[in-house]
């Protein structure tokens, strides 16, 4: 297996990466990962911090939003194949008795709700206030921690019945992280640390601030980092190039990952299969929903099966514009992995205050591309749909060597 190339890429692969970093903020600086097969490549452009005009580097963390929510998947992924908690069990094992949502008793919302989004929890949790989100130079959400969420969710209305439509929401994944974190008696950040980002080597990925982090602008006044205590699970995660070149490894090929001695393989490789196998199936043009991904068939050439419109990243978080889709389960197969397509694509967007994310990866073709990108989130739409595009073009064009 090649070694990571860091710097300039070769003439090829900067072709299909040039309208990529074109569609990046340019005062924001981006940080690009490619797998195709056994090339690793991690390409960077612009400055990280622009008073100092530090240049951003494959060590530069970048605010992930949304991309969070596929840690939460893999996290309920491998505490459920330890027999930890089940996919089916109801969120009020798990909740204080006067804490958990109304809804009806006969079709209890479960972890596997919460991390599919057919839950049908609103998209916030009730007090916090969505119209706070365009006031780019606060934190509008850093005092509403775990004790305002508990109190909320009582009064928390639940739309439809839970497993049959899906509704984006960050309350639901959010919530799925404090539950986890219940189950294990540990908290969430601890709990991602030691069963997923230790023993995949994710040394700078975490919800809390570290080293110098990319900064984002707006009108040519700093961004402020994003917080949001009561839901770190879906969408408080920083995390580098790095560590997002070794992350898509480990969902192409486990293999490729060394882990340390004390890491379960079987169970890591159980997970990652897992968290990538459709749960329901796509209506109206709309994603697959897996656990914590988007999922979308591949057509002949590495084009979307659909042709439909990709989700877009908005706000704060960023969200598909799938919300209210009918729910049509997979069944899962006898080995419990459930059928895969044979061409398929993987996918994450995320949009945070200073940043936009963006993961996707092909298990048949083995390629992969992460796109961290600061600047400003309201050029993150063009940004999202040139990272499709670069993905089904690195796809199509891989297939053909």
């Amino acid at each position: 297996m090649n070694a990571p190339l860091y710097g300039p890429p070769d003439p090829e692969l900067d072709r299909l990466l040039r309208p990529l970093f074109r569609a990046a903020a340019p005062a924001g600086g981006a940080a690009v990962v490619v797998i195709r097969g056994d090339e690793r490549t991690v390409a960077c452009r612009g400055h990280a911090v622009r008073s100092t005009e530090r240049p951003v580097r494959a060590d530069t963390r970048f605010e992930l939003g949304s991309v969070t929510k596929t840690f939460t998947g893999l996290l309920l992924a491998e505490m459920a194949a330890r027999g930890e908690v089940g996919y089916d069990d109801p969120i009020d094992r798990y909740l204080p008795a006067d804490a958990a949502p109304g809804y009806p008793q006969e079709r209890p919302i479960t972890l596997l709700h919460l991390a599919t989004h057919t839950s049908g929890l609103p998209r916030l949790p009730d007090g916090v206030l969505p119209g706070q989100v365009p006031r780019w130079f606060t934190r509008p959400y850093a005092t509403f921690g775990p004790t305002h969420l508990l109190r909320a969710l009582p009064r928390t209305a639940v739309r439809g019945t839970p497993g049959t439509q899906v509704r984006y929401s960050n309350l639901g994944c959010g919530l799925l992280g404090l539950l986890l974190a219940n189950a294990a008696g540990q908290r969430y950040d601890d709990l991602l640390a030691a069963r997923v980002c230790g023993p995949l080597g994710l040394v700078d990925t975490s919800c809390g601030p570290g080293r110098e982090e990319d900064a984002g602008y707006r009108r040519g006044r700093r961004v402020p980092s994003f917080r949001l205590p009561a839901l770190p699970a879906a969408a408080a995660l920083r995390s580098t190039a790095d560590d997002m070149l070794r992350y898509l490894q480990a969902h192409l090929a486990l293999d490729a990952v060394p882990l340390p001695e004390r890491a379960d393989a079987a169970v890591l490789r159980t997970a990652l299969n897992e968290v990538r196998r459709p749960r329901t199936d796509g209506r109206r043009g709309g994603p697959r929903i897996c656990l914590g991904w988007n999922h979308r068939a591949l057509a002949a050439g590495g084009a979307g099966a659909s042709g439909a419109a990709e989700p877009r990243a908005a706000g704060a978080f960023g969200r598909p514009a799938t919300d209210g889709r009918p729910v049509v389960p997979v069944p899962a197969a006898s080995d419990g992995a459930g059928p895969l397509e044979a061409g398929e694509l993987v996918y994450h967007v995320g949009a945070a205050r200073r940043s936009t994310a963006f993961v996707g990866f092909s298990p048949r073709d083995q390629v992969g591309l992460a796109v961290l990108a600061g600047g400003q989130p309201l050029r993150s739409r063009a940004l999202v749909q040139s990272a499709h595009e670069t993905l089904r073009v690195l796809i199509a064009e891989f297939g053909e060597r």
